[in-house]
């Protein structure tokens, strides 16, 4: 998973399959924000909704894999993903004990 994808090669990137997933991963971690910023706008006043924390949780554990699992193995991309993931899954572990697993679509 670590050589480079042949059909992006006439590009000149090198982009492997972890990698591919390192940049899917923090694209959705950075992604998270924006979600957060339409769902405060929308309410008029900060929210955080439960799509914040399933991004949060799965764009931190896919850049924690790349940093794992690729040739990478660098120990402060592990250590800085690491603990976002253990927050998001806390955090959405209460969002869904306090409201339901419908809250989202039951609200307004």
């Amino acid at each position: 998973m670590n050589t480079a994808i042949e059909s992006l090669e006439w590009t000149g990137v090198h982009l492997s399959p972890w990698k591919l997933i390192g940049l899917t991963g923090a694209l959705m971690f950075g992604g998270r924000w924006v979600v957060q910023f339409l769902a405060s706008r929308k309410h008029r006043k900060p929210v955080i909704p439960r799509l914040f924390w399933y991004m949060s949780l799965l764009g931190s554990l896919m850049t924690l894999s790349y940093f794992v699992f690729s040739h990478k193995q660098d120990s402060v991309g592990i250590v800085q993903n690491l603990f976002p993931a253990f927050t998001a899954a806390y955090s959405l572990y209460l969002d869904i004990r306090h409201r339901g697993w419908r809250r989202d679509r039951a609200s307004h």
